[in-house]
Parts: C-alpha cells; structure tokens; sequence
C-alpha cells in the first residue's frame, strides 16, 4: 500500500562518461511502499540512474536525497537498498544458505541468528528444500529467488531490481511478476525495478518514469502512459497505438478533422489548446478501441483496409492492416472475438472496414 509520504528525491541528476552525458537533469521522488519501474530502450539511461541511486555511481550533478538527506557520497552499503542484479551475482563456491546469509555475514549477526534468517526467507520464497545446493545446481526461476532472499533477509527499506526477468523463459517470467507484486504488498517496501519491457512495468508498477536518451519523457500510472501518452516517442514506445498524421480541418461542434494517407477521420478537438485549420497533427488511436466489420455501418470513422498479416500474442490478436492509401493500421482484439466475428477466418488480403467512435483517440502535443 503507497503512501504520499515522499521517500526517495531524484532532484535533476545527471551523469557523464567523459563527454559522453548518460543522464541528463532527470528529475522525479518516489513515495514510500511506492512500486516504481524506470523503463526504456537501451542506452535510455536508465540502469545508470538505479546504479546512482545504489551508490554504484556518483551523480555529476543534482542531488539524490533518501528522507531528506543528501546520498551522493554515501557508499552502497550505508544506503539499506540492496540491489538484486540481472544476472543475480550470487557466489558459485557458496551454498543457496550461505549467499542467502552473506549479507547477515557482513553486517555482524552472530551465526544462529543469521542462520534463522536466511531459513525464514528460504521458506518464504519456497527454496527451502536447496538450502545446501550449489547454485550451479539450480533453475533460473530458483536462482532469482535466491538473490531476492539474499536481498530481503536484510529488512531493507527499499529494494532495486535491475532487469530482473530478463534471463527467465516467458512463462517464468510471468510467474516471477505476480511473485514480486506479492513480495511488495506483503512486505510494504519500497521497490524500484528497471525493465526495458513495458509488459513487465505495467504488470507490476504503480507508477512508471518512462526514460530515453538520458531524460525522463513521462511520470505516470500505467494507465496515464498507455492511454495518454505524452510525446510521440511514448506512444511508439508502448506500442499498441495508431499514429494519424495528417492535416487539421476545422469540422464544427467541437470536432477536427484530419486527412491524412489514411483517409479522412474526425477526433473530438483538444481542450487545453487551440488547432488551427491547416496545423500538421498526429493524432492517436489505440488499436484495442478499433473494430472490424464486413460493411460499412454509416456510424463513425470507417476506412476500407485490406489485411496484412495476423499476429497471435496468447488470446489477444494483432490486425495489421493497409489502407487504400498505403497507411498501415493495426488492430488489437481477443482471439474468442475474431473467431466469432462474421470476417472470419480472417487472412491476409481480405477487405475489412475499420471503424472507431470520434471520441476515441487524442492529439499529441505540438
């Protein structure tokens, strides 16, 4: 359960390699028991800002503060937020129940506690069974959970996850997300995980820092991100969107419409702006608010389209489609849904109609 109790200040850090700038006047907090996902592509920057806030790497500018006080200088282990890595680097030459108690080891504990410790937390995450085996004789799945009990069995106040699914197969991968969402509601702490998936950050965050070349593009729900998206990079980028660019034409009654490749379209005009006729917009639609019918209805935007290709994500399809001007549309619905619909079996070249209501989609900004 979040609070507004404001634990974690990202007050514009950068970072330079040289002349090379990694992070760039990144700002954002996090709120304590807060589940925040730092996600972009490659060379975002954002693995650099949880190695700053990890005190793996010192800031070159701003400030990172934890309940008020400057960390900048602080070293990892004064910091109570362990770090569980991609590749988990847990030790080859210990047993699951020593690198379990390393930590422990570390910080002092006598070895009864510790041992008591690492058993608590080998419980909890169902490894107690390999507490003598070497790691090389473990899963992938088993292994994550051994670093993420080496991480817990030191009561941190906040956990950082780099890319902590990434070496899992896709159906362990799944099951590791709804396993991290319950470690983080029982235990009340503060996790800050970083994913280049969007799938996984919104599975799992409350609330997502969307990065890329270094700066923060957008702060929000992932809900705020999916439908609302702030720039035309954020929309790309958690894909499952059509991007409409074309020209503005004022239609009356609070309506724009937009001529474009794909035809024409018309879109509920925005409210904290003004579009002037002829202005170059992008407007979006999200490709689960489209349907496909036989016909025209006479209702709604429609535009004729002719398939391109299926693609099958678990129960969910993807219709990619080309307009009779070259735009390509895609469309999202449940496979249960395309095989009832009266286009089916759906193939490649078939006429369909694309149809969305004129309070579907939004203008990006300028």
């Amino acid at each position: 359960m979040t609070n507004t109790l404001t634990m974690l200040e990202i007050d514009r850090v950068a970072k330079r390699y040289g002349d090379s700038l990694a992070v760039a006047d990144v700002s954002f907090t996090i709120s304590k028991g807060e589940f925040i996902a730092l996600m972009g592509p490659s060379g975002c920057g954002k693995t650099t800002t949880l190695r700053m806030i990890a005190g793996l790497d010192e800031p070159t500018g701003g400030e990172i503060r934890l309940w008020g006080r400057r960390l900048n200088e602080d070293a990892p282990w004064k910091r109570n937020a362990p770090l569980v890595w991609q590749n988990y680097a847990l030790f080859p030459f210990l047993s699951v129940r020593k690198n379990i108690e390393f930590g422990l080891k570390q910080r002092g504990m006598p070895i009864r506690q510790r041992r008591e410790k690492a058993f608590e937390w080998m419980e909890r995450l169902g490894i107690a069974a390999y507490a003598d085996r070497g790691i090389d004789q473990l899963s992938g799945g088993q292994r994550q959970r051994v670093a993420l009990a080496r991480a817990l069995a030191l009561e941190p106040e906040m956990l950082l996850l780099d890319e902590p699914l990434s070496a899992l197969d896709p159906h362990l991968r799944v099951r590791m997300q709804s396993e991290l969402v319950r470690l983080h509601r029982d235990l009340g702490i503060t996790f800050v995980c970083v994913t280049h998936s969007h799938s996984e950050a919104f599975a799992m965050a409350n609330r997502v820092v969307l990065m890329n070349e270094g700066q923060v593009q957008q702060i929000g729900t992932p809900r705020e991100i999916h439908r609302r998206a702030a720039n035309r990079f954020v929309a790309e980028f958690v894909g499952g969107n059509n991007l409409l660019s074309g020209t503005a034409v004022d239609a009356g009654n609070g309506l724009m419409r937009v001529d474009g490749p794909f035809g024409s379209t018309l879109a509920r005009a925005p409210t904290d702006r003004v579009l002037q006729t002829g202005a170059e917009v992008t407007l979006v639609i999200a490709a689960d608010c489209i349907d496909m019918l036989p016909a025209r209805s006479g209702t709604g935007n429609e535009i004729e389209a002719r398939v391109l290709t299926l693609e099958f994500i678990g129960s969910a399809v993807t219709v990619f489609l080309e307009t009779l001007g070259g735009a390509e549309l895609r469309i999202q619905r449940p496979l249960h849904e395309i095989e009832n619909s009266p286009l089916s079996p759906l193939s490649p070249g078939q006429t369909v109609i694309a149809r969305w209501s004129e309070d579907e989609g939004y203008f990006l900004p300028a």
